[in-house]
């Protein structure tokens, strides 16, 4: 009877030792820098007349810092890719375009914090006079590229940024 209980104590011991590994590997964040989630502003809508005018498009950038030391974000870029268009649009299905000079904020987290990065990207935009035509509009797909202390990372946004013109 003993060895029976010897036995049983040393599987509810295995399975309780099994238990905590189990639970402590799957609560934690990992050890790394990441980039968790994107998104953007959902419709920009191009004024009438306009002729490659420029505006401002906003992006979130959620970061987690699992290392030990502060990451710092060096540089940003960001590439519209055109995922669909309705009407006359100028660019094609898969065209490309890349903006430098993205402002961002802050451009340092702390270690072992999540923070929210805030961004302004460059685009521009061209549209007929109003009433000449009917609207076009293109839908965009957006990756960021966040050059850091920690390595260069990458994430296309969860929603598409949509140009509508006249």
């Amino acid at each position: 009877m003993a060895a029976y209980d010897a036995r049983l104590m040393r599987h509810v011991l295995l399975a309780a030792l099994a238990l905590v590994l189990v639970s402590a590997c799957s609560s934690s964040k990992p050890a790394t820098f990441t980039l968790d989630s994107a998104s953007v502003d959902t419709t920009y809508y191009c004024p009438g007349g306009a002729s490659n005018a420029a505006y401002d498009l906003h992006a979130t950038v959620k970061v987690h810092n699992g290392t030990s030391k502060a990451v710092t974000i060096d540089a940003v870029t960001a590439q519209m890719t055109v995922a669909s268009v309705k009407g006359s649009w100028l660019e094609k299905v898969g065209e490309r375009f890349s903006a430098d000079g993205v402002k961002f904020a802050p451009d340092t987290v702390a270690a072992g914090e999540d923070s929210s990065v805030k961004l302004t990207i460059p685009s521009a935009c061209t549209s007929g006079k109003y009433g000449t035509g009917t609207s076009s509009s293109a839908d965009y797909n957006v990756t960021v590229h966040l050059a850091t202390s920690a390595g260069t990372f990458a994430i296309t946004a969860a929603n598409q940024h949509e140009i509508v013109a006249d």
